[in-house]
């Protein structure tokens, strides 16, 4: 996972560098963000990823070409976000199942059961993993049904994991669309961790809002939350808004319920990596203290997701499994020391968001507002 394409890395690396940050930045005319992943070639192709842990330092382009190597990066973070962990699970069914395919259909079916199996342990929180999982993984059950050869199934799984990338793409147009028309011009919206085009795969989708309303003329103004103890905020959201040409504030986390109290923000604007039926929402360790925030000093507080991040199987934000990651992101981040050796530290990287403090889901069907027991169930009888 160390090869990277030269051309596209000097194209994207340009681009970064022409656009770095000094603070509160006014930059340049709005322009498309950087895809977070794509696949090149045809079934015997590769995928290829900006490695999202090297940013903003540099943008490094790796090539992956094995499921191992697609698991590894969504458990080391060099691809994370809901929607786009989904998208590389997909393309890691495709390199996994496409290994074995001239061994006959019996080493195909192996393969590809490892590599599901592989890919479904790398990370636990994000629900679209499972969801574009399962959904490879019948459909490569029912062309096998069919008596299909496993080459021939290799290419069609190929085609599925195209086709989940392209839906993503769409479902970001349409929760751009939906969210913009919340946000009137001259507004200021908070933002936590990323949710844009480095965590999807098109536009993101708390992002997307912000980016939709500026192609429509709006003039919006971005405070995007440093994002503990990782710094998705500032290394990815801050780099991302840059570079498409968008006035961003950096702070840190804790500064927000300031900025809250002073009026200076109009809207909070973010993500989510699973929702319950009931609505509880789990994201970004530190949502839900936005949340709490926002709701006492009565600042909209939106969730834009897709369709694909509801799990309508739990019943509430109490079933939804909380990732714990290593301590040493917090007592040695980026290879720094901060903390005492032998310190106990508690890591979760994801917190829930009560429904109740919820103003709305901003989806690809439209704005999803309470009682969400019955609008989440109407509303997703369409995907």
């Amino acid at each position: 996972m160390t090869t990277r394409t030269a051309a596209r890395k000097k194209s994207i690396a340009k681009s970064a560098k022409s656009a770095e940050p000094a603070g509160s930045v006014k930059s340049a005319p709005f322009q498309a963000p950087a895809r977070a992943l794509e696949w090149v070639g045809e079934v015997d192709g590769w995928v290829e990823m900006i490695d999202q842990t090297r940013l903003p330092a540099s943008c490094e382009i790796l090539q992956i070409r094995t499921a191992e190597e697609i698991a590894e990066a969504i458990r080391r973070l060099s691809v994370r976000g809901a929607p786009a962990i989904g998208v590389a699970a997909a393309y890691g069914v495709v390199l996994g199942a496409r290994s074995a395919a001239g061994n006959g259909l019996g080493s195909f079916q192996r393969a590809l059961k490892e590599a599901i199996e592989k890919l479904a342990a790398s990370r636990p929180t994000a629900v679209n993993l499972f969801w574009a999982l399962k959904r490879m993984e019948e459909k490569a059950k029912s062309w096998i049904a069919e008596g299909r050869e496993a080459r021939e199934v290799a290419s069609l799984l190929l085609e599925e994991a195209r086709a989940i990338h392209r839906e993503d793409a769409a479902l970001c147009e349409a929760i751009g669309r939906h969210g913009a028309a919340l946000l009137r011009d001259g507004e200021t919206v908070l933002t936590h961790c990323n949710a844009g085009a480095l965590a999807t795969g098109g536009l993101g989708t708390a992002l997307a809002v912000i980016y939709r309303a500026v192609q429509d003329g709006k003039k919006i103004r971005v405070y995007a939350d440093e994002t503990r103890p990782l710094l998705q905020g500032a290394r990815l959201t801050a780099w991302e808004l840059v570079r498409a040409g968008i006035e961003v504030t950096l702070l840190c986390d804790s500064a927000a319920p300031v900025l809250l109290r002073a009026g200076r923000v109009d809207a909070v604007v973010v993500g989510a990596d699973r929702i319950a039926r009931n609505g509880d929402a789990a994201n970004k360790i530190g949502t839900y203290g936005l949340a709490v925030h926002a709701r006492g000093q009565g600042v909209p507080f939106y969730i834009a997701a897709p369709s694909t991040t509801f799990d309508l199987s739990i019943a509430s934000g109490r079933q939804i499994p909380i990732e714990e990651r290593r301590p040493e992101e917090v007592t040695a981040g980026f290879g720094l020391a901060t903390a005492p050796e032998g310190v106990r530290v508690y890591n979760p990287a994801f917190d829930v968001t009560p429904a109740a403090l919820i103003t709305a889901f901003i989806t690809e069907h439209g704005v999803i507002r309470p009682p969400y027991r019955r609008s989440i169930a109407a509303a997703l009888k369409r995907r």
